[in-house]
């Protein structure tokens, strides 16, 4: 174990033997890390924050602070980091709300460039890129495989699903639907990811099935009802890519405005009102 003679590891955190904590970082007495995990100097862990093996975290970085949410009354909630994944310098991981779950999850295998802001109760799945500057609203589902480009915005309650690619500087307020390319603000459909599903492994069949579905979803006169049932008689949902994405779109509609974890809302209840005196102006 190598640690910082300025580092500040506070009674009852538990170390692996091989973590290395640099130079003024604080790690909170109820955090955990795991075996070859990194932390770099000036970095703050705190609260149950736990992070799997042969994670880092980078100068500046902030785990398991507060969420920045006005129904949160210091709920003893977590963060859990999964194997190896990077946090880059000063990105700040919220911990969970009593409401939400009582925990902010990442998965393994995944990046976090710098500057980057995941809030309380995500859930971001494995092998996932967040470019620098990227930001999670609360209650957030990133679903596996997805590249965040920089400075990308999802809105709370928004889910982006699986093998999405999102363009720099775009805002999702609507559900980001798995396997496409989106771009703008607000964000829409341009075409599939083919280079993401290439690197998954999905076959030339698979990728040309999913092309058909974005055309007739996202760029045909069709509404959506139509399109889905297009694709059903053209016999595309055959590949489990496809099946998936109809599901997908499937629970957006039960869901709200173009969200489907929008239905959860009820079970965080609302958000408490404002002080008497303090409607600003």
């Amino acid at each position: 174990m190598t640690i910082h003679q300025t580092a500040l590891i506070e009674p009852g955190a538990e170390l692996a033997a091989d973590v290395s904590v640099g130079a003024y970082s604080v790690i909170g007495p109820k955090v955990k890390l795991g075996p070859g995990v990194v932390v770099g100097e000036h970095v703050i862990i705190s609260g149950r924050a736990t992070l799997g093996e042969c994670c880092r975290a980078y100068p500046g970085a902030i785990i398991g602070s507060d969420p920045q949410d006005l129904k949160f009354a210091g709920e003893d909630t977590a963060v859990q980091i999964g194997p190896r994944t990077v946090v880059r310098e000063f990105v700040t991981i919220n911990k969970g709300t009593g409401g939400g779950g009582g925990c902010t999850s990442i998965g393994a295998d995944c990046m976090v460039m710098a500057y980057c802001h995941v809030a309380h109760d995500c859930i971001v799945e494995n092998n996932v890129i967040m470019a620098n500057c990227s930001t999670l609203a609360g209650h957030v589902l990133i679903e596996r495989g997805v590249h965040l480009s920089g400075m990308v915005g999802i809105h709370h309650f928004g889910t982006v699903g699986r093998l999405a690619f999102i363009s720099g500087w775009s805002t999702c307020r609507r559900d980001a639907p798995p396997f496409m390319i989106l771009d703008g603000n607000p964000a829409r459909v341009r075409g599939v990811n083919i280079v993401g599903l290439q690197r998954a492994g999905a076959s030339r069949e698979t990728i040309g099935a999913l092309r058909q579905c974005c055309r007739l979803l996202y760029h045909s006169a069709l509404n959506q009802d139509a399109a889905i049932e297009r694709i059903r008689a053209d016999g595309l949902d055959q590949h489990e890519e496809v099946k998936y994405l109809l599901d997908f779109l499937k629970r957006v509609e039960g869901g709200n405005l173009g969200r489907a974890r929008e239905a959860l809302r009820k079970q965080h209840g609302a958000h408490p009102p404002a002080p008497a005196g303090n409607e600003g102006g």
